[in-house]
């Protein structure tokens, strides 16, 4: 097996669940006390100062189950026999009928996972696969039951998700809705351009952090963009507040430092220049551009840029505009807007494939103290059926 896909796996539950989620500042971040982000784990490979552990199998013992299915809502780790058993990688993507799920190959079906859900795959069992699940549970899917995706160019992350909303308008426009939406729209113009694209969330469900990461780790990407939509700003200005975080953390290499900040600083300025066509009374914080946010222990603040640098994959966080500015909701509401943001990320993906642009927008942050919202983690969570 790839190893980073096994390190990623082994450290899944307990950084999602300390870390929190990744999008607008108060519905779905990472939290940042030094309680949350102190080390934790032995693991070799994982950056010291998050909140990692190899020991998904207590995850398992402390779990109970009714008909196979966690009550707990914590990670379960189960596995078949031995026999068979082959490491592998790639993505399943549940088929039309949906797929069964079992906690051991060929053996009983526990429910079945939604029609479109996509699971990473860390092994093969005579016809099983061995996923993670939306709500980073470790268990066995009917390959027959859809297929398994080797590898794409991209993976596109649309933040929240089923109960968890993210920011809402005024107008009662939901995050969720509107980062899928644009997911979706940059998807097709990434595929227009001849490029290999799968999303981290395929519909309205729950999904964990490490559950989105770790679909991105076993797909082994050239990068993972998770797209957002703001609240909270500071103050009101002619412009858009567009924002874009990139890895920094102190245990995240040099070259994927500058990999992060190049592709986040492209998309910055592609989505600033497109969103510029319009008018409104734009929102903005002090300090928006393309920037970072370092927690307590040095690393990165926000969980899906922490995580995916566990894992070993360039991410950015995109967060494209404020939802809860009323008139940039009023924007927010129409498709042609929706696309003009989705052909700016488009554009900033392409330009760091195929281009040495460094992209710009680039600021020194202002300190934060004041904590994130939680979200994405696994507590509580039911895979989507």
């Amino acid at each position: 097996m790839n190893l980073r896909v096994l390190l990623l796996i082994l450290a899944l539950s307990a950084t999602a669940c300390s870390g929190g989620s990744d999008g607008d500042k108060r519905a779905e971040s990472s939290t940042s006390s030094s309680a949350s982000e102190s080390s934790t784990s032995t693991m070799p490979g994982a950056p010291a100062g998050d909140s990692s552990t190899t020991t998904s199998s207590v995850a398992a013992a402390t779990a109970t189950t009714q008909g196979g299915t966690a009550t707990t809502g914590k990670p379960v780790t189960t596995t078949g026999p031995a026999s068979g058993r082959a490491d592998a990688s790639g993505a399943f993507i549940a088929g039309p009928n949906g797929a069964a799920v079992a906690s051991s190959p060929g053996g009983a079906v526990i429910h079945r996972i939604r029609a479109g859900v996509v699971m990473a795959v860390d092994a093969t069992d005579r016809g099983w696969a061995h996923v993670v699940t939306p709500c980073e549970n470790r268990l066995w899917v009917n390959i027959a039951d859809g297929h398994i995706e080797k590898t794409a160019d991209i993976v596109i992350d649309p933040g929240h998700g089923g109960p968890e909303p993210g920011a809402v308008g005024p107008g009662g426009l939901k995050e969720k809705d509107l980062n899928f939406a644009v997911a979706q729209m940059t998807a097709e113009a990434l595929k227009a351009e001849g490029i290999t694209v799968a999303l981290a969330r395929t519909g309205d469900y729950r999904q964990t952090l490490g559950s989105r990461v770790a679909v991105a780790t076993a797909m082994d990407p050239k990068a993972f963009v998770s797209i957002h939509h703001n609240a909270a700003p500071d103050e009101h200005r002619a412009s858009p507040g567009t924002e874009t975080y990139y890895q920094t953390g102190k245990d995240v290499p040099a070259d994927r430092k500058a990999a992060s900040k190049r592709l986040a600083g492209l998309i910055y300025e592609e989505v600033f220049k497109a969103l510029s066509a319009y008018q409104a009374d734009w929102a903005a914080d002090r300090d928006a551009g393309t920037k970072y946010r370092l927690g307590d222990s040095g690393n990165d603040y926000y969980g899906i840029l922490r995580i995916s640098a566990i894992g070993g994959v360039v991410g950015t966080l995109a967060e494209l505009a404020f939802v809860t500015n009323p008139t940039e909701e009023t924007l927010l509401q129409r498709d042609d807007v929706r696309r003009v943001e989705a052909a700016g990320v488009a554009r900033g993906i392409v330009r760091f494939l195929r281009t040495n642009d460094p992209g710009t927008g680039f600021i020194e942050p202002y300190p934060r103290t004041e904590p994130a919202g939680g979200g994405g983690g696994s507590q509580g969570c039911n895979d989507p059926t």
